[in-house]
């Protein structure tokens, strides 16, 4: 080999980008700052800051326009967003082919999730899923369900939950959980002890609400308009940004609230809250698992995407159990 030829390879060599930098670029271009992608990574922040400046250098290229702590990516930046999102791709892939060789399953599992039913509910299929396949790594992102649909459609999630069906060509959404929605009302309510009362009864009540539109309100509000009640005949005393604060809220005396079964489950259980049916209304919604049918998926992610399918039948019961059914804690041995 003539010594400029085996030059013109070693500087190749040091230009070809290592995928940890590819990894870096990612978070900071999908969180839009460093600080929440060094997190994510389990770095610092410098060395996030340093990994961007020396790709930056080494491409003579400015990847990101910095706002204070806010960062966004330029146009060349915005160009190879997607040849490194296919690069790491295809890294997972080949991880997983050396994998399936020596018949492991292992690797990052990524799941957006955008509903209160799946925070509670991905917990339990997890740790399950993990028991049969220790070597994964799952980590789940919670979002709103607008963010779920386009980080499937662009391909920056895998897979993910939310309480929405997805109609579009893309995607394939499956059922996963049927989730109950429940009204409780704090214990000393009027209505705690007879459990029940009329959607008409409602308008006289103080009704504690979601401060934006969740799935939960929706099938609310669809349920009510039967009756003819629409959202603002109902008096409504507070509005607050998760459901767990609205449970805590009713607790509390302010008012009474429309909750998931999961989130109404340990309130129920403990004696804190009470809940009521509403004669003649049924409140379920169905919450959804989905995935793009052109991401391929690597082995961890098929795998738990029939594992999530066949697991169905038996969530609501193990979900409920897993937070009202504490038992005994055995200590290691």
């Amino acid at each position: 080999m003539s010594h400029i030829h085996h030059h013109h390879l070693l500087n190749m060599e040091k230009k070809l980008i290592e995928l940890s930098t590819l990894r870096v670029f990612l978070a900071a271009a999908e969180e839009k700052n460093f600080s929440n992608a060094a997190k994510r990574l389990h770095l610092s922040q410098s060395a996030v800051s340093q990994n961007i400046q020396s790709m930056e250098r080494a491409y003579g290229v400015d990847l990101f326009i910095r706002h204070g702590r806010v960062v966004e990516l330029t146009e060349a930046g915005q160009s190879i967003l997607p040849m490194a999102r296919d690069v790491l791709r295809a890294a997972r892939l080949l991880e997983d082919g050396f994998q399936e060789i020596n018949h492991q399953v292992g690797g990052e599992l990524l799941i957006g999730c955008s509903t209160s039913a799946g925070k509670y509910l991905l917990p339990v299929l997890l740790s399950d899923f993990q028991r049969e396949y220790p070597a994964v790594h799952p980590r789940v992102k919670v979002m709103g369900r607008d963010g779920v649909y386009d980080r499937l459609l662009n391909q920056s999630i895998p897979i993910g939950v939310s309480s929405k069906y997805f109609d579009h060509r893309d995607l394939e959404s499956v059922p996963l959980f049927d989730d109950r929605i429940f009204l409780i009302v704090p214990i000393n309510h009027p209505w705690a002890n007879y459990g029940k009362a009329t959607p008409d009864d409602l308008l006289d009540q103080h009704i504690i609400m979601r401060e934006e539109m969740s799935g939960t309100c929706e099938t609310v509000m669809q349920g009510l308009k039967g009756y003819d009640i629409t959202p603002d005949m109902l008096k409504v005393s507070m509005e607050l940004g998760n459901p767990e604060a609205i449970e805590m809220a009713v607790e509390r005396g302010v008012g009474i609230a429309f909750v998931s079964e999961m989130v109404a489950a340990r309130g129920l259980a403990f004696g804190r809250v009470k809940k009521v049916e509403l004669q003649g209304l049924d409140l379920k919604r169905t919450v959804y698992i989905s995935r793009h049918i052109n991401h391929p998926l690597t082995r961890a992610q098929t795998l738990f995407w029939e594992f999530a399918k066949i697991r169905r039948d038996v969530l609501n019961t193990e979900i409920w159990d897993s937070l009202v059914n504490f038992g005994e804690i055995v200590s290691p041995t």
